[in-house]
């Protein structure tokens, strides 16, 4: 007998990936263009940074952008392998395995429909970049599912969990 959820139970486990791929599809439309957020970002950046040259708060612009890449699909990457692991606890390869694909799969849809909006373009370099948060959040995800923290007891709320605070702090 499998301990996965059912049904509406194991949907609300997706929600929040469903909200971030829509959030990362709103970020892919006209007004998310490198020129709409420089409007933004560009005043703020040389208001930092009085010294610096037109070129370098265009290469900090861009470095923020491609930040922002690997930040949505990181967060897209965990809200997809937490509704693939539905509740269960733990880490699976194969559960981090369809997380990458997917998120993968995503990236290349988000760069398709960018080669439809007017003043964006699809570049196998924005995908590389968002595979690459989705892998380094499965990384971060590893780590939180597998290791043992001498202060994870305190949030688990088990007596086992006590017990083996107690050992690790002897």
């Amino acid at each position: 007998m499998s301990d996965r959820p059912y049904g509406t139970a194991q949907l609300r486990y997706w929600f929040p990936a469903i909200f971030v791929a829509i959030l990362i599809s709103v970020f892919s439309t006209q007004s998310f263009t490198a020129e709409q957020t420089g409007r933004v970002i560009l005043p703020v950046l040389h208001w930092l940074f009085p010294w610096a040259t037109s070129r370098m708060l265009h290469l900090l612009h861009l470095g923020i952008r491609k930040t922002a890449h690997v930040t949505e699909f990181g967060i897209f990457s965990i809200t997809v392998f937490r509704g693939i692991r539905a509740g269960r606890s733990g880490w699976k390869f194969n559960w981090a395995f369809t997380t990458v694909v997917i998120t993968v799969l995503c990236a290349a849809l988000d760069e398709w429909h960018q080669s439809f909006v007017l003043l964006r373009e699809a570049t196998p370099r924005d995908a590389a970049i968002d595979a690459f948060g989705a892998l380094l959040a499965q990384c971060f995800v590893w780590g939180y599912a597998t290791r043992r923290w001498p202060f994870s007891a305190f949030f688990r709320g088990t007596a086992d969990s006590a017990k083996k605070q107690e050992e690790i702090t002897r």
